[in-house]
This record gives structure tokens, sequence and C-alpha cells, in this order.
């Protein structure tokens, strides 16, 4: 399914409303004038509101584990918004709320 390439800059959340921040873009591609990220870059979260009662949280990173298949960086898939992701060690998505809108891929 296309969807818009994520980004440096892009807003992503983990599902108990931490915030996801990219920790290595790929700074050879730009979109919008922000370095790409593909499946390999790995986010961190801060600010997980999940504390369960044993084990198992909160969120402390993300990754994304479908992205393009069609268009790849440096050999490997982007991560789009419409992609499937992780948080670790929980196995709660993370959620993309805005990205550019300008670069799209399948």
């Amino acid at each position: 399914m296309p969807g818009p390439v994520l980004h440096e800059g892009a807003v992503m959340m983990c599902a108990h409303g931490g915030v996801a921040t990219p920790v290595a873009p790929v700074p050879t591609v730009l979109v919008s004038g922000m370095p790409v990220l593909t499946i390999a870059s790995p986010c961190a979260i801060a600010g997980c509101a999940f504390i369960p009662p044993a084990g198992n949280g909160p969120c402390i990173t993300g990754m994304w584990i479908v992205g393009s298949m069609f268009v790849l960086c440096n050999g490997l898939p982007l991560a789009i918004m419409s992609g499937v992701s992780t948080c670790i060690p929980t196995g709660t998505p993370m959620i993309p709320a805005w990205a550019q809108t300008f670069v799209i891929a399948t």
C-alpha cells in the first residue's frame, strides 16, 4: 500500500503517547530537506505512559518491520506511513501522526 515517506522531522508516537525520535536517518537522501528513514532506522521513544504491574514496558525503541515494496534507499525499503512497525519491549505499533506528503512510495 502506498504511503508518504517518513523522515527525520516526522511526528511518530508509540501507542501509549510516547514520542518516537529517529536515531539513524539516511543523510544522503532528503525529502522536504530532511533525511529519510529506512526500515533499519531505529527510533528512540521517550515519555511512554505504559507502566505495567510486571515486566514488558514502557516502550523504549521502535522499528519499522514493513516499508515500501518497490522503492529502496541504500538497498533497504523506505519507512512509510502505511508501513508496519513495532515498539520494544511492548510489541505495540508506532503511530505516525505527521510527515511530508510530497513523496509517496509503494
